[in-house]
């Protein structure tokens, strides 16, 4: 299984960047996606998950009602789509597969068995 993260850069705040995670050589449909966060100094954290199957979503308090994620299955794609964006959301973004059967979308970095390497976004202020 192999996930490649993609879509990072350099944006100002209140801007907008869309992340993108494309997921390859395994079966995704019974799986949770997530997106996961790395700041300079502090730990991974979860930022918001989704089910392949039926697109449950799952967001961290911190952004909701700013990020959305999405897929799309035909392709095997997660999306990020992130808007006002804020200084404090700058890291290194890194998508994550759970493909152990099951309903929960988890936030613990333990619970994924796959994970891409990273894309990072710098918001400046």
């Amino acid at each position: 299984v192999q996930l490649q993260a993609s879509g990072g850069g350099l944006v100002q705040a209140g801007g907008s960047l869309r992340l993108s995670c494309a997921a390859s050589g395994g079966t995704f449909v019974a799986s949770r996606i997530a997106w996961f966060r790395q700041a300079p100094g502090k730990e991974r954290e979860f930022v918001a998950g989704m089910k392949m199957t039926g697109g449950t979503t799952r967001y961290t308090d911190s952004v909701k009602g700013r990020f959305a994620i999405s897929r799309d299955n035909a392709k095997n794609m997660v999306y990020l789509q992130m808007n006002s964006l804020k200084t404090e959301d700058t890291a290194v973004y890194y998508c994550a597969a759970d493909l152990r059967l099951g309903a929960v979308i988890r936030t613990n970095t333990n619970e994924y068995n796959f994970w891409g390497q990273g894309t990072k976004v710098t918001v400046s202020s």
